[in-house]
């Protein structure tokens, strides 16, 4: 699984354009997968702490039980308010819910601590997608592990 620190490393300045649309906002929105297979969006807020991007969930939320099941899940950056000002960015990958230690230190290190009994999971990053509108042409950068960044244009 890759971390957010290992794509930062890999693509900074995508990076850093993906992390400025997620500090833009605080809530996003987060797909999952339900039991039955279909598509399941949540509300949801995300940081980053020591080169991870972590979500924080309530105890027994729908979204937490849908990647405790299945951990494939996609993030999109809440996009402001019309405007496509810093682009849009979607992340994709795999969950895994931090237990023990690991939950601790994250807890530790939240702006606002969400309990101790809050469900805590590390999203890995297998794909990076930031799209921007310039004067004249729509620009889709997509970052895969390994890959580097490529860009398309329209």
């Amino acid at each position: 699984m890759t971390t957010w620190q290992q794509f930062s490393d890999e693509a900074p300045d995508l990076a850093d354009a993906v992390r400025a649309r997620l500090t833009a906002h605080k809530h996003h929105v987060l797909a999952t997968l339900r039991a039955d297979g279909s598509p399941r969006v949540s509300g949801t807020e995300v940081e980053t702490f020591r080169g991870l991007l972590v979500l924080g969930s309530m105890p027994g939320a729908r979204k937490a039980r849908d990647l405790q099941r299945d951990p494939r899940y996609s993030l999109h950056s809440n996009p402001g308010h019309h405007t496509m000002d810093g682009g849009d960015a979607k992340i994709s990958g795999r969950a895994r819910e931090l237990t023990g230690d690991e939950k601790r230190v994250i807890l530790d290190s939240y702006p606002e601590n969400p309990g101790e009994d809050a469900q805590i999971f590390e999203l890995g990053v297998e794909e990076v997608v930031l799209t921007t509108v310039s004067e004249d042409r729509l620009h889709v950068d997509l970052w895969r592990p390994g890959a580097g960044v490529t860009r398309t244009s329209r």
